[in-house]
């Protein structure tokens, strides 16, 4: 079986709003391993550079901003399909385009407070995850639920 890993944060507004448990949930009950999580406040610069695709756009510093007004919740989860899956089940950006039964669409309604930021890319993926954590950050080991979640390996 191939894997890969994916990085999620849940943006400050999630973790004010006491929404670190609940999403979490979300992508143990689906099956993915939790391999790395951390509480933080990155600064400025470290969310310059996470965002620096959007540095150009009229939004960039109000989401700086914003990002950086309280903590943020950085984890990577593995599993088959974890980028493309993790993306399913945060919902569209828009929150209000979010299908019900999704993160953003069970908790959010504005674009600025959509709860969740999570990897586009498995390549997006990889920066992303060294951006937030080193190596030995990323804990190795075989899930006990993974023969029930996996038919094959």
């Amino acid at each position: 079986m191939s894997t890969e890993r994916t990085f999620i944060a849940i943006k400050p507004d999630g973790v004010q709003r006491g929404l670190v448990g609940p999403i979490l949930s979300r992508f143990e009950n689906r099956g993915y391993k939790l391999v790395a999580i951390k509480l933080m406040t990155p600064g400025k610069a470290h969310l310059e550079k996470h965002y620096a695709d959007l540095a150009g756009k009229p939004f960039f510093p109000g989401l700086i901003e914003y990002m950086n007004s309280g903590p943020i919740c950085a984890m990577v989860w593995e599993g088959r399909d974890a980028v493309k899956t993790g993306r399913v089940l945060l919902g569209a950006t828009n929150p209000l385009a979010s299908a019900p039964g999704t993160i953003r669409g069970d908790f959010a309604i504005d674009v600025g407070r959509n709860v969740c930021h999570g990897s586009d890319s498995v390549e997006n993926a990889e920066k992303e995850i060294a951006l937030w954590f080193k190596p030995e950050d990323l804990v190795s080991y075989k899930s006990a639920a993974f023969d029930w979640v996996y038919e094959k390996a």
